[in-house]
């Protein structure tokens, strides 16, 4: 795992802070502020945490709520989600392959699911994926196959 620094419990006279996952909310309330009194909660213990888990799917969750419900453009997007990413406390299993998802999603603008599966494809060295979904021609580092 990657991100901030792994809270140790067994340190003599320090404050250890528990380790959690995080759920999609709890970073959408403090990236849109809304509501403001759960924005300010969850803006709080981000600051207050020592190491906080999010698995891929929760950043992916947070891609949709933002395009969908907060009708946030594509690069806005990104660039929370980047900065959800990169926050010190935010603990990630890979984050270059978080990193590269989000640059074809921006970049080839395509759906984060796709986009994901492109970077896992691209980092596994297997380039090809089975899919209908046409908009993956665009991304020129892999090669699309419909199944016949």
């Amino acid at each position: 795992m990657a991100g901030g620094a792994a809270a140790d419990a067994d340190s003599a006279g320090e404050d250890a802070r528990l380790s959690a996952f995080l759920d999609t909310n709890v970073l959408i309330r403090h990236l849109t502020g809304d509501p403001p009194a759960q924005a300010r909660r969850a803006t709080a213990f981000l600051a207050a945490a020592d190491e906080l888990l999010v698995p891929d799917p929760i950043i992916a969750e947070v891609v949709f709520v933002l395009e969908s419900f907060y009708e946030v453009g594509r690069e806005r997007v990104a660039e929370l989600t980047r900065a959800v990413i990169g926050f010190p406390t935010i603990v990630v299993v890979d984050p270059p392959l978080l990193l590269r998802a989000l640059e074809v999603y921006e970049v080839n603008r395509i759906d984060f699911a796709e986009a994901y599966l492109v970077a896992s494809a691209e980092a596994s060295g297997v380039e090809t994926i089975a899919s209908f979904d046409r908009a993956i021609d665009r991304v020129t580092t892999v090669r699309r196959v419909e199944p016949s």
